[in-house]
């Protein structure tokens, strides 16, 4: 995927990136958590505009900045640094609504050759996983990074 991205800046167990997204609404900073859920090596990928009140993700902001594209690299650089700290964990993402959820779904189908050579891939359909296919519509997603 050679798109281009942002620099992120992460602490040192890389669960937690930073980014500043620039575009006509001016510079937004962003937060990536990769937050441990409640199943052994399953993470949650929660990422949105960074409350600066607060320091928390606020994941239904919209900054309408026109970088999806790079915004959505930028995440998936972050992806592949966990993973390279984290080899057996598990990430699990949805969108905060199901607009995003849709976007990032339209965003694996866009690189799915590229994706699938690195992780093996899952989409939710109800409480169950199943092989992640094109033009299926799922309510989250499931990576594991293939140990080559």
């Amino acid at each position: 995927m050679n798109l281009e991205r942002y620099p992120l800046k992460a602490e040192d167990s890389l669960t937690v990136f930073e980014f500043i997204s620039e575009g006509p609404n001016g510079l937004v900073h962003k937060l990536i958590q990769f937050q441990p859920a409640s199943y052994f090596k399953v993470y949650n990928l929660a990422f949105g505009d960074k409350n600066e009140a607060t320091g928390e993700i606020d994941d239904l902001a919209v900054s309408n900045n026109r970088d999806t594209e790079k915004v959505l690299a930028t995440v998936v650089t972050a992806l592949y640094a966990f993973f390279d700290k984290h080899p057996d964990a598990y990430v699990y993402a949805t969108g905060s609504t199901s607009a995003r959820t849709r976007l990032y779904r339209m965003g694996i189908t866009r690189f799915y050759e590229e994706i699938t050579r690195d992780f093996e891939l899952y989409g939710q359909i109800g409480d169950e996983f199943v092989d992640f296919r094109v033009g299926v519509e799922y309510a989250g997603f499931l990576a594991l990074r293939k140990l080559n």
